[in-house]
């Protein structure tokens, strides 16, 4: 992964956390290939790497969907997909947190949407480093 910024905001949002975490292990490799398969769908690097590095932090209000062995966390990936999917999340875009029943979603081109009950917003983010400057670390 050659994305700078995503590592710089990573690392802004552990140190602001100071170590607070949600008790979920961070997935590895082998785990997220497991995932993928499972749901079909295939992660870009920089997801990959905000999954392994910072999926289980706990920050203000943001607490971003995650990925366990056993499928069982209450903020677990494949469940928040099925939900979505029945809001019309289109099956091509990728829910990464779940905020009252609204998801933000990655999408093909690497930007963040809000897709909401009422369906999509105008809301949008060019990228995963300026979703959680925007909405995790400024709201936090």
């Amino acid at each position: 992964m050659k994305n700078e910024e995503l590592k710089s905001t990573i690392l802004d949002l552990i140190n602001r956390a100071e170590g607070n975490r949600i008790q979920i292990p961070l997935p590895d490799d082998n785990l997220i290939a497991e995932y993928e398969k499972i749901i079909g769908l295939h992660f870009d690097e920089e997801y990959k790497f905000f999954l392994k590095n910072a999926s289980n932090i706990l920050y203000g209000f943001i607490e971003p969907l995650v990925i366990t062995a056993d499928q069982s966390s209450r903020s677990e990936l494949s469940h928040a997909i099925s939900e979505a999917k029945l809001l019309g999340v289109p099956s091509n875009w990728l829910p990464i947190c779940e905020d009252n029943g609204d998801y933000y979603c990655l999408t093909e081109d690497k930007s963040i949407h809000l897709w909401t009950s009422n369906g999509l917003t105008e809301e949008c983010w060019p990228n995963l480093s300026s979703w959680i400057n925007q909405v995790w670390i400024n709201n936090g």
